[in-house]
This record gives C-alpha cells, sequence and structure tokens, in this order.
C-alpha cells in the first residue's frame, strides 16, 4: 500500500472539532490504522481502542474514522484526565505489507483568561 495524503500539523481549540487526514491505496484495498504517541486507538476493521495514558476513558468515544480514513474528532479534549494533543500517524495495511504516513502533531490551544501585569 501507499500513502497518498498524509496527516498534517494542527492546532485548535478545546472542545472544537478537526480531522486529521490519511488516505492510501493499494491493491486488494489497504485497511487504515491511527496512532497516537505510539498505541493503537482506531482501525477501518472496526478495532477501536478506548485510550487515555491516565486510565480514564469508557463511554462512546469522541473520534471516529470517516470511511475515507481520515480520522474525525466532535470535539477535542484537553483536560487532566484525558488529552486528544499528541503525535499521530496512520498506517495502511494489506497482505501486500504495509506503509506509515509522516507524523502530524495536534496541539490543543487553551482559551484561557490570561492576566497582564505591567
Amino acid at each position: 500500500p501507499r500513502i497518498t495524503e498524509h496527516p498534517t500539523d494542527m492546532t485548535v481549540a478545546r472542545n472544537d472539532p478537526v480531522t486529521l487526514k490519511c488516505s492510501a491505496d493499494g491493491s486488494p484495498a489497504p485497511t487504515i490504522e491511527w496512532y497516537r504517541d505510539g498505541e493503537l486507538i482506531v482501525s477501518s476493521n472496526g478495532q477501536q481502542q478506548q485510550h487515555s495514558k491516565s486510565g480514564g476513558g469508557g463511554g462512546n468515544s469522541h473520534r471516529v474514522m470517516l470511511p475515507g480514513g481520515d480520522l474525525f474528532f466532535f470535539r477535542v479534549v484537553h483536560g487532566r484526565k484525558e488529552s486528544d494533543a499528541g503525535l499521530y500517524w496512520c498506517l495502511a495495511r494489506n497482505p501486500q505489507g504495509s506503509s506509515r504516513s509522516r507524523n502530524a502533531t495536534l496541539t490543543v490551544a487553551c482559551k484561557c483568561n490570561v492576566e497582564s501585569h505591567f
């Protein structure tokens, strides 16, 4: 398989939606797997991990893989127990082998009140 569209670095405000792009071709058509910080989070074959570094998670996921392989976040999470920020990549896999995309960093921007002291 061959990655035809790589994900790119993104900065998004907390609770906003975002899509990380990934497309691949090959024969037979490859499955797409998404990884964050080295751990599988979702696969186009239906496998989905409820991933959180702190061990939280559970319930319905706030992210889904779209039919073409893109990873869509309904709302980006950033808090003490769970955060979507991290290093992402996709992997296209079929019986002929696998191909990994370039890395993409997802940064979650805080809409914080910052006091200025002049």
